[in-house]
């Protein structure tokens, strides 16, 4: 059996906390990947990274896009999520190879569903993102991205060009031993519904949100 398409079966003694578990072909709206399905056995979490073309393992275009059911399915506009990730998928395409993991248990910045529709309901009462997390007593930001670096790791993969707006995505990077040869802006236009959030983002979360200036007559 081959890796291009199947089950791939490791022996117990071979295990590592991220263990690839199959491989197969997914052709999307946006052209034809590969989804290699890999298992967490330190945080019980299913992963996925989706591959397009033969990145090669230098300079590799990838996103490091963080599960939101809420954006990425059903269309929020309260975040821009769902919109990058379908940019992301875009710009692999388009660039002929590349790479986008899929990371599981980092909805609502790592503290889960029901939690970030807590916070999301403390938002629409007046708090920013930051702010609700703390009411709620959660950490702002609890995401871990080193099981994003294993993969790249099993993927073959050193260095990425990081479609981010996120310094903090690079820096952990960076810690868990994948160099980042570029961070590629991911600017997604925003809307009433949305510009708050992400003003907060850029002003107390450090993203980089240039766009945001062009947009000074938008409020929620």
């Amino acid at each position: 059996m081959t890796e291009k398409i199947g089950v791939l079966g490791k022996k117990a003694s071979q295990r590592t906390d991220v263990e690839r578990v199959v491989v197969t072909p997914l052709p999307t709206v946006y052209g034809e990947f590969r989804a290699y399905g890999y298992f967490d056995h330190e945080r019980g979490d299913e992963q996925v990274a989706l591959v397009h073309g033969e990145p090669g393992t230098d300079g590799v275009l990838t996103r490091l896009h963080s599960e939101c059911l809420t954006g990425d399915a059903l269309g929020s506009q309260h975040c821009e999520c769902g919109a990058q990730l379908a940019a992301a998928l875009r710009e692999v395409a388009a660039a002929g190879s590349g790479v986008v993991v899929y990371l599981r248990g980092h909805e609502g910045r790592g503290i889960g569903l029901l939690a970030k529709l807590r916070a999301m309901a403390l938002q629409a009462e007046g708090l920013d993102t930051v702010e609700a997390n703390l009411a709620l007593g959660l950490p702002v930001d609890a995401r871990d991205y080193g099981v994003a670096a294993r993969i790249l790791g099993d993927l073959g993969v050193r260095s990425v060009r990081l479609m981010s707006n996120n310094p903090r995505k690079r820096e952990a990077l960076v810690r868990h031993g994948i160099e980042v040869s570029e961070q590629v802006p991911l600017l997604i236009p925003p809307c009433a519904s949305n510009i708050t959030y992400l003003r907060t983002k850029r002003e107390r979360l450090d993203h980089h949100l240039p766009h945001l200036d062009a947009v000074a007559h938008l409020s929620s």
